[in-house]
């Protein structure tokens, strides 16, 4: 693709955004979860630049942003009683919701030639404004190279895409730091496809009985982004360390290997003498604060002169599980 001038857009010049979106470019925005890679969910032409942008798979469908409820009608055929009490519940949030869509709804690169679609409201300022102004509903992935980790700054938007977007609306540091949980409505028991920042719990509490699917699982036609691919992955290997890190470190060395360690800051006091860098995830306790460092942390060791990154594990519950999802995903070894 052709190299272009990406523009650096502060959050009071978004009526130029706008602009550029209405004109078929692709524009990077902030949303609370991570960056997004903005594009007019209608235009054929401007959706084909977010794959060409990304070097994304285009079976790999997108998610659909928008900014008011009255939106839903354009876009799907039938918005059930469940997508209701999860909207009233979660709206605007880190929560997809797939339904079946409208026909001619959205340019078909969207769907990736699904009969289903997603759809969230980003609980995000500027991202409500900008799509306010756009007046129609954005089409937007996470704005990094496909497979690489997601963005939770407008710099490593710029890291990543300089020269292939026209522009990045600059919003600060996003807030949850992991991508929204998507939940498919189309079929006879809700099923969670990504866990996210809305957890399954929050979910149950709210509708009912909801299955998770087999995240890992390699899928034809994947309905929900983040499913099919490996994704969110630095350079260099990253080994997921529960609590051997003695034992981990020590064996490394022994191989002559560079450590990076992404840990919280109990274990960087322990081993910050043996890693060439590291980076913390926050306290021990707080999944919160780790999940939202997982990104950048993964993004600033891979810039230093680690051969390898180790990364601390956690629990498999709450957000825990949205962190170990995309953790597992970057990993080289677990």
């Amino acid at each position: 693709m052709d190299k272009v001038e990406t523009m650096w857009i502060s959050s009071e010049q978004l009526d130029r955004a706008a602009q550029l979106l209405q004109s078929e470019e692709v524009v990077a925005f902030p949303t609370e979860t991570v960056y997004g890679l903005g594009a007019d969910a209608t235009s054929s032409q401007a959706i084909q630049g977010i794959y060409q942008a990304k070097g994304r798979p285009s079976d790999n469908p997108l998610i659909v942003h928008i900014a008011q409820r009255s939106q839903l009608m354009e876009l799907t055929t039938y918005v059930p009683p469940k997508a209701q009490q999860l909207m009233d519940q979660f709206w605007p949030g880190p929560l997809t919701i797939i339904l079946n869509v409208k026909n001619q709804a959205v340019a078909p690169e969207v769907t990736a030639g699904l009969a289903t679609i997603a759809i969230r409201m980003p609980d995000h300022p500027l991202a409500l404004e900008l799509i306010r102004q756009v007046g129609r509903p954005i089409a937007a992935p996470s704005a990094n190279t496909s497979g690489k980790p997601s963005p939770t700054t407008a710099q490593h938007v710029m890291d990543d895409l300089a020269g292939k977007i026209a522009a990045i609306v600059d919003g600060g540091e996003t807030g949850v730091g992991l991508e929204s949980t998507v939940i498919d409505l189309t079929s006879e028991v809700p099923t969670i496809l990504r866990p996210g920042g809305v957890s399954a719990e929050e979910i149950r509490l709210c509708i009912g009985a909801v299955e998770m699917a087999g995240v890992d699982k390699q899928e034809a036609a994947p309905k929900s982004p983040g499913m099919k691919y490996r994704h969110y992955s630095p350079e260099q290997p990253v080994w997921i360390v529960e609590t051997d890190w003695a034992d981990t470190v020590a064996k490394l060395l022994k191989k002559g290997e560079k450590i990076g360690i992404l840990a919280s800051d109990d274990v960087l006091s322990q081993f910050q003498a043996e890693a060439i860098a590291t980076y913390s995830l926050g306290a021990q306790s707080d999944i919160t604060q780790a999940s939202k460092r997982l990104y950048s942390g993964l993004r600033a060791l891979d810039k230093t002169e680690a051969t390898i990154i180790l990364v601390q594990a956690y629990k498999k519950s709450g957000l825990g599980i949205a962190y170990m999802n995309r953790l597992e995903k970057a990993s080289s070894k677990c």
